[in-house]
């Protein structure tokens, strides 16, 4: 799967364009930022909720479109996560999602 320019295969073609692109719009909104005297409070709230929204297009098609080893697992990272280190809330999950595959589920 070459791209015929330099012989160079397109993925990689890809990776380098998505690498550019996220590096502009990082360099883009620092830009934009570094302009404000003062963040507005609903700009910084914004900013605040931008993990938040990322994990939740990271997990939620893995909660509706995989198996009940995976939901069970999401559900007890849920749970966990409140209780529990990041890390070692990662490591259970990490733990339980093997466990439950390799029963079978």
């Amino acid at each position: 799967m070459t791209s015929g320019f330099m012989n160079i295969p397109a993925n990689v073609w890809i990776i380098l364009a998505g690498a550019l692109v996220t590096y502009a719009t990082r360099f883009g909104g620092h830009l934009v930022i570094s302009r404000m005297k003062r963040i507005p409070p609903k700009v910084n709230v914004a900013l605040n909720a931008v993990p938040a929204a990322v994990i939740t297009t990271l997990v939620a098609p893995g909660f509706v479109q995989n198996g009940l080893a995976e939901v069970l697992t999401l559900l007890a990272a849920i749970v966990l996560g409140f209780r529990l280190p990041m890390m070692v809330m990662f490591l259970i999950g990490w733990a339980m999602i093997v466990a439950l595959r390799a029963a079978g589920l």
